[in-house]
């Protein structure tokens, strides 16, 4: 699947990222299982979902054709444009020595290695690995320690040569060298490397790594030497197909099915390609997802309407009037009838024909090893005051966020409650206990505390705004009133004088009111366009009664200002949901949206006296010194991000509750990251970051604490929301350098304790994951934290005798 915002060129080889809608849909509940091992014990673990197997059950043979979101950049991991069709292709490719199990943890892996292990800690560390003595490159030759120094120079940062996108761990490696024979390689490392599992994952041969030019531009579309279950055929740019087929120098396991296609299918062409029997594995979502499960339902028959799709809103009285007029006497409505009925049936008919190719599929679904969060832009502005920080945190009901995204899904909703670990991870622990719990008053209070207050909004009230012509026209009255004489010509003003205009001005307001009344529908269609600035933006909180300029003042007994907002938010908010875009929105929105602050029955007529109401500190925008407390919220518009935006929507509410308004910008997927998240033109985004066994190293950059540059300008490593501490900092110096696990563990929990309480990033959720896949397809589907055995992958083996189904597919 596509992933919008989410940052790319991380540390180390990150997983792909999706964005779901959230939609009508509502899958059978997956339920979780209990993990074992440490703080994760009580932390319910969403397992995979990939029709496991064994490989006696799984047919010889066949052909799976699996969509990616675009032809792979480069076929070298280690290169910045590396992506997720990297990933997915090399893993069936190349040695990966750890793999992550379902629960998120690196596994040694048989296929390549006997043992690893740290033999010595003093004076340095070393670890020792013993290599499988069956493993070989494709050509022939033995996987061996000349592979592994090969990519320990090219990716140690020492020489600039090499364009590779990170080196970490690498740097620490002070040497490596053959062991006691040539199935041993020895390295030993300069600085202790607690993560030293995740190096030399993939493992590249010499022939790629051994030069700048074979790392650079030899491995961007081919590899001289692989060593996986499967081998490259082809790379055809032209059909966008990367081919893999069965590798006959493979020791382990053969792999079930002869080749392997990887085809570029867009997000938004997934479900074509499934009726069209394009692809036979694809990323999809939740809107393709919930056409998959109804076509598996039961449909109508007997005579019976269609349970959804074209025909199925039509009742037997409406089907039975239909016929009538098309079998009338009056020809003319005969024939509009007919057509009507012709157009609906050739609908149903197409409908028909792709809920049949859709049956052949089955959705799986897990929850992905990637978490969504709220980032909150620390490096200037209201933000910048870690009071706010804390008291937007404290605004957000996480749980309310998790369920808009997971429970339509079927998929266990729980808020998130680390920013290094997911859980079931033995690294895994809550510490949003640092920050605080959603608690309204406790957010008011810490924004009253950093002098953002209802009041401080409201010191200007003349209807000018700060820095406008109207403030300047009354700072030079201000002087004049200071002039000899001005005091004296005020003084002459008779009361009677004064309440004469005070009528005048009342009886010209009433006109104008009268006026806008008479308006034949122009004023609402202008109402009902939008907005030609920037139809990208709103103002959450900013339609508050009696806050626009230029609004009648006999707007007396306005409904509660939370509830009006809370109205036209939800209306929006159902809007993007279908749509994701706004082009068709002028046509929800009703009278009460066109009046700022206007609600259905919220006026009283001309004259009724206004109840008395106690001073509401809670209502209304917050400010300082007249300037309101708005916050700028990015999100992504593309048709892939509605889930985000309908959560999006769901902060800037909550946010309102507290009195700090969001305005809203739109922007293209392709901008989103690069030209605002990255670039820091934000105040706050979402997007995500995957799941990691190694957080000490991974996760080091994403939290360092920005530095200053030469030029002026902030160093942020990956730190996009610019938040950090040198406490930070150090825990993680000291966790990727201490060898007990245990140890490092703890260190890393204390370090997101303190990452909670900086509120510089809060995470939300962890992401769904669904997969289509063939019904006859066993083990694969949605790995959730684990990665594919390729070689187990195939056809299931028809219940009788006889060739494998869908052999030659």
């Amino acid at each position: 699947m596509s992933h919008v915002g989410v940052p790319r060129g991380t540390s180390r080889k990150r997983r792909s990222l999706a964005l779901f809608t959230t939609g009508v849909l509502t899958l059978p509940v997956l339920a979780g299982c209990s993990s074992g091992g440490d703080e994760a014990t009580s932390v319910a673990v969403t397992p995979q979902d990939i029709a496991s197997a064994a490989r006696a059950q799984v047919a010889e043979g066949g052909t799976v054709n699996w969509a990616i979101d675009a032809m792979p950049a480069t076929l070298n991991a280690f290169q910045a444009d590396a992506d997720s069709a990297t990933t997915r292709i090399t893993g069936a490719l190349l040695p990966t020595l750890f793999p992550l199990d379902a629960k998120g943890r690196p596994q040694l892996n048989p296929d390549y290695l006997e043992s690893a292990k740290v033999v010595e800690t003093e004076p340095k560390q070393v670890v020792l690995y013993r290599l499988n003595q069956q493993a070989v490159w494709s050509d022939g030759r033995e996987i061996g320690a000349p592979d592994f120094v090969a990519q320990w120079r090219a990716l140690s940062g020492k020489d600039s040569a090499f364009w590779t996108a990170r080196n970490a761990g690498y740097e620490r490696i002070d040497k490596i060298e053959r062991g006691a024979d040539d199935l041993e390689v020895k390295v030993t490392f300069g600085k202790p490397y607690a993560d030293w599992r995740s190096l030399f994952s993939p493992l590249y041969p010499k022939q790629v790594t051994g030069s700048p030019d074979a790392f650079n531009d030899g491995a961007r579309s081919t590899l001289k030497a692989t060593a996986g279950p499967f081998r490259l055929r082809e790379v055809d740019k032209e059909t966008g197909s990367v081919t893999l087929a069965r590798n006959p120098r493979w020791w382990g396991s053969p792999a079930k099915l002869d080749s392997l296609v990887f085809k570029a299918v867009k997000p938004q062409d997934r479900t074509e390609a499934l009726t069209e029997g394009k692809v036979d594995v694809a990323d999809i979502d939740a809107a393709a997802a919930n056409r998959i499960v109804q076509a598996a339902r039961a449909t109508g028959g007997n005579g019976a309407p269609p349970a959804h799709g074209p025909g199925s809103e039509v009742t037997p009285a409406q089907a039975l009037r239909s016929w009538a007029l098309a079998h009338g006497s009056d020809e003319e409505v005969a024939q509009e009838a007919q057509e009507a009925r012709d157009d609906k049936a050739e609908a149903a008919k197409a409908y028909a024909a792709e809920q049949s190719d859709l049956r052949l599929y089955t959705v799986r679904k897990s929850l992905e090893p990637a978490y969504t969060q709220l980032a909150l832009n620390g490096e200037s502005g209201p933000l910048a005051d870690d009071r706010v920080r804390r008291a937007v945190a404290r605004a957000l009901d996480r749980q309310e966020l998790a369920d808009t995204v997971l429970k339509p899904l079927g998929l266990p909703a729980d808020p998130l409650g680390s920013h290094l670990a997911l859980a079931g991870q033995p690294a895994y622990k809550d510490g949003s206990d640092a920050l605080g719990s959603q608690d309204t008053k406790e957010a008011q209070a810490l924004l009253a505390d950093a002098g953002w207050t209802r009041e401080g909004a409201l010191k200007k009230t003349d209807g000018t705004k700060a820095g406008s012509e109207g403030e300047k026209q009354k700072d030079t009255g201000k002087k004049e009133e200071e002039k000899p004489g001005k005091k004296e010509d005020e003084a002459d003003r008779t009361k009677e004088e004064k309440a004469e205009e005070e009528k005048a001005e009342d009886e010209k307001a009433e006109e104008e009111k009268a006026e806008g009344a008479k308006d034949d529908g122009k004023t609402d269609d202008a109402a009902r366009r939008e907005p030609s600035k920037d139809d990208g933006l709103y103002i959450v909180g900013d339609d508050k009664p009696g806050e626009a300029e230029g609004t009648a003042t006999h707007v007396i007994a306005p409904a509660p200002a939370a509830a009006a907002q809370s109205a036209a938010l939800l209306r929006q908010a159902g809007h993007l949901g279908e749509t994701g875009t706004s082009e068709d929105a002028p046509a929800r929105i009703t009278a009460q949206d066109r009046q700022p602050g206007g609600a259905a029955g919220a006026y009283a007529p001309v004259g009724t006296a206004a109840p008395v109401q106690a001073p509401d500190t809670a209502r209304g925008p917050l400010g300082k010194d007249g300037k309101a407390l708005t916050l700028r919220f990015v999100l992504p518009s593309g048709p892939g991000s509605e889930s985000l935006r309908s959560v999006g929507d769901k902060i800037a509410a909550m946010l309102d509750t507290i009195g700090i308004r969001t305005e809203i910008t739109k922007v293209s997927d392709d901008s989103y990251f690069r030209d605002h998240v990255a670039s820091g033109d934000y105040d706050l985004a979402l997007y995500s970051w995957p799941a990691t066994a190694y957080p000490a190293t991974d996760n080091r950059p994403i939290f360092a604490k920005p530095v200053p540059a030469t030029d002026g300008s902030l160093l942020v490593e990956q730190n996009y929301s610019r938040v950090g501490t040198d406490h930070i900092d150090q825990l993680f110096d000291e966790a990727v350098s201490e060898l007990d696990e245990k140890t490092s563990r703890d260190l890393m929990k204390q370090a997101d304790a303190r990452i909670w309480a900086s509120a510089g990033s809060i995470p939300l959720y962890q992401r769904p994951q669904l997969v289509a896949t063939d019904r006859k397809l066993v083990n694969v589907g949605a790995f959730g934290f684990g990665v594919p055995h390729y070689q187990d992958i195939g056809f299931k083996k028809p219940q009788s005798a006889g060739a494998p189904a869908n052999k030659t597919k």
